[in-house]
């Protein structure tokens, strides 16, 4: 597990890899703020002994991945649909990556905004996908996935001034928006905090990635046309993309499964984990056999 850096039309992505480069590679994309390690070393290796070929990386704005430039404006973003960059922009760097991995296609799984962009990479690059699996996700539809008040005001909440103050920050936050229906591991969040914290935190570029988000227009119409074997993950108890946004995404894709999970909120916990590394693999497997023509 070395971080490599990959430029991509200017943009320059951290990323990493677990497995054998012949598996079956399977690209994973975070959500807002968050960098490539909030997908959990376990949890990619456990995907790498499933016969995947997983890579991860920080979105741009996000880790160590370029910080773009431009001053988000919310309001102009959610009424005028402006941003100093769109999802589909974000998209395309993930299609970038593939491109310098060598990889003409692969399996997408997204979490947050990160399977809103593995939509928009189903939507816009379909030759790139192989199977899409959007977790704790939405269509963009203003009326499906909204917040809860709590959660909305955590997310325009003031940045914090330094490690100690961002580290207290993210365990609130993460009892605010996490699973009630399995035990808050606190000292993994805190780890995961003071790590996140030291490979870098841009106020300033999550900002900008919510702008990209806000400005969105509902992807469902678009969603109808994707032809690849989809899952829909989402929790039942999900404060800050509400359930309905999963339910969307789902009756949206043609033939996609739904995964309700009782319990889970806008993370996954480890005991979740068994049960998402199933359904990846599944929705692979499908895409993989060949249709019977008899």
């Amino acid at each position: 597990m070395t971080e490599r850096v990959a430029e991509v039309d200017g943009v320059e992505l951290c990323h990493e890899t677990f497995g054998d480069a012949g598996g079956r590679p399977l690209l994973l994309v975070m959500g807002l703020g968050a960098p490539m390690i909030w997908w959990d070393e376990e949890f990619c290796e456990t995907l790498a002994a499933q016969g995947f070929y997983v890579i991860r990386f920080d979105n741009r704005d996000a880790g160590r991945s370029s910080r773009m430039r431009g001053r988000a404006n919310l309001a102009q973003a959610y009424l005028l649909h402006r941003a100093p960059y769109s999802l589909a922009d974000m998209a395309a760097d993930a299609a970038g990556l593939l491109d310098v991995l060598g990889i003409p296609a692969a399996h997408v799984a997204g979490a947050s905004m990160g399977g809103m962009i593995a939509q928009t990479l189903a939507i816009r690059h379909p030759e790139r996908v192989l199977s899409l699996t959007s977790i704790m996700s939405s269509t963009g539809g203003r009326l499906v996935g909204r917040p809860s008040g709590k959660a909305m005001s955590m997310l325009l909440s003031a940045p914090p001034r330094n490690r100690a103050d961002y580290v207290e920050m993210l365990v609130r936050t993460f009892r605010l928006i996490g699973s009630p229906g399995y035990p808050f591991d606190e000292a993994r969040m805190r780890d995961r905090a003071e790590r996140t914290f030291d490979r870098g935190v841009h106020p300033d570029g999550t900002l900008r990635q919510l702008a990209a988000i806000m400005a969105e227009r509902d992807r469902a119409p678009r969603l109808r046309k994707v032809r690849v074997p989809a899952l829909v993950v989402h929790g039942a108890r999900d404060p800050l993309v509400n359930v309905s946004g999963g339910r969307a995404t789902a009756r949206a894709i043609p033939g996609a499964d739904l995964d309700i999970v009782p319990g889970m909120g806008h993370d996954l916990p480890r005991a979740v984990w068994p049960r998402v590394v199933t359904g990846i693999t599944r929705i692979a497997d499908r895409a993989e056999t060949p249709i019977s023509r008899d």
